[in-house]
């Protein structure tokens, strides 16, 4: 039993090391659209600065045109009043001329604020730019990163995975089910020292004779209380601990 105990060390290694690399493995996909996801969100950021920048620069062509359009007014009411020769309607052509170069003067206004904001948003269009490019570059990084250790994770899985059987040869069958077990439902703590007369795994503490048993190693011996695989080295102490 002794031998098999160490086969199933060996194995239990080299089974621990076969979860780590799933785990690293299944940890990635979400590690990628990470990565992936800052890269999308600082271009969406830097879209949504030169769409506020695109707005902006057509309000104020709005706003120039309907300038542009009150000129216009002015040049006909300039025109009436020439032609006129009634007072009451030169006053109220000038009424109208007046208010034409005050929603003027205020649509002027209402276009330095908006180039302004212009400028503004073309500072932070550069940063966002800025900042979307290095991202992005990042990103790639870490995702060429990703990719070469995925790949080398998924040589050496492919590696520890072929050669897995040569581990269990010369397993008793009954043995090696019952480890498989205990693999799938306690995960890679299985075969466990006793020590100060307590399991290594869920630390019970053992009656005498089921440590004398272990100590021989004449059969499989396991925990009552949780079934793990039980053994024991000379550099173990058997002698419960107060």
């Amino acid at each position: 039993m002794k031998h098999i105990i160490e086969k199933l060390l060996v194995l239990q290694d080299r089974d621990r090391r076969i979860m780590r690399i799933r785990e690293e493995l299944a940890r990635m996909q979400p590690e990628r659209q990470a990565f992936q996801g800052q890269a999308a969100a600082t271009q969406a950021g830097l879209e949504a600065v030169k769409t506020r920048v695109k707005q902006v620069e057509s309000d104020r062509k709005k706003l120039e045109l309907e300038a542009e359009s009150k000129k216009k007014q002015i040049e006909r009411y300039a025109l009436q009043q020439f032609q006129t020769k009634k007072n009451e309607e030169y006053r109220a052509l000038t009424l109208e001329i007046n208010n034409c170069q005050a929603g003027i003067t205020e649509l002027e206004n209402q276009q330095l604020e908006l180039m302004e904001q212009a400028e503004t948003l073309q500072k932070e269009a550069v940063a966002a730019s800025r900042e979307a490019d290095e991202t992005r570059k990042m990103a790639e990084s870490q995702l060429r990163q990703l990719d070469a250790r995925e790949q080398s994770l998924r040589d050496e899985l492919a590696a520890l995975e072929g050669n897995r059987n040569e581990l269990t040869s010369g397993v008793d069958e009954r043995v090696l089910r019952h480890y498989e077990r205990l693999l799938h439902n306690k995960g890679d703590n299985v075969v466990v020292g006793i020590e100060h007369g307590v399991c290594g795994g869920c630390h019970m503490r053992f009656p005498v004779q089921l440590m004398v048993s272990c100590q021989a190693a004449k059969d499989m011996v396991t925990c009552p209380n949780c079934g793990r695989i039980l053994y024991y080295s000379t550099d173990m102490d058997l002698v419960a601990v107060d």
